[in-house]
């Protein structure tokens, strides 16, 4: 399953980088991107164990400052060609068909997707906490991607209180960017963004630190270690 989300992880990175104008290549060990990627998404994807250096070196550009690595399998070592540990992290699943999960959804607040630019702009403002700068990574490109939905539960005043990046490909569904307002549980936030999903198919995604607990809560279980390496 690690296998599955790493693929479907390395198709929401080409989106974001397609939406930017810069789509990497997938190859059969890994997926690169010759141009720097948009801010917070790495250069290159893993998408087997079987990885090697080689295969994600060699395909992305390593003059402009800022490459970075996703070794979906924190078993590659960059150190010897100039990277470091960013941070670590572990892949979740949930299974499809589960029951819904213990931590409901506030009956004040519905979930549905962005609809529009305007929308979508609301989005990442309340995704960033307000930084302009970084609310502009998300382009009204994302709408047109079919395999992506952005989402958002909306309360009973018409404010954003969480919302996620959906990426489908029709075998699993992947869950990314998840964000809960001031004053939301993360947990309701996961438990809103999964009444989007095809309820029959396996979801994914990774997460660390204090963010995993909130995904376990809502029926997600550990896959295994993911790393992002940037150069030092």
């Amino acid at each position: 399953m690690i296998d599955e989300a790493a693929l479907n992880n390395a198709e929401w990175c080409d989106a974001m980088c397609r939406a930017h104008g810069t789509p990497g290549t997938f190859g059969r060990r890994a997926w690169t991107n010759a141009r720097r990627t948009p801010p917070y998404y790495p250069d290159a994807v893993t998408l087997s164990a079987d990885a090697s250096v080689r295969d994600v070196l060699d395909g992305i550009d390593r003059d402009t400052p800022g490459a970075s690595v996703k070794d979906s399998f924190a078993c590659l070592d960059l150190t010897s060609e100039g990277f470091r540990p960013l941070f670590d992290a572990r892949w979740i699943t949930r299974a499809g068909r589960l029951p819904a999960p213990e931590v409901g959804v506030p009956a004040d607040t519905s979930w549905r997707a962005v609809r529009d630019p305007a929308e979508l702009a609301a989005w990442a403002m309340a995704w960033s906490g307000g930084d302009a700068d970084e609310a502009a990574l998300f382009r009204p490109e994302l709408l047109a991607d079919r395999s992506t939905k952005v989402v958002a539960g909306y309360g009973a005043d018409g404010r954003i209180a969480g919302g996620a990046v959906l990426s489908d490909n029709g075998r699993v569904t992947g869950v990314s960017n998840l964000f809960a307002a001031e004053g939301t549980d993360p947990a309701e936030a996961w438990a809103g963004c999964l009444t989007l999903v095809d309820a029959g198919r396996p979801v994914v995604g990774y997460e660390s630190g204090d963010d995993l607990a909130p995904a376990l809560a809502v029926g997600f279980e550990e896959l295994g270690p993911l790393r992002i390496w940037l150069a030092s």
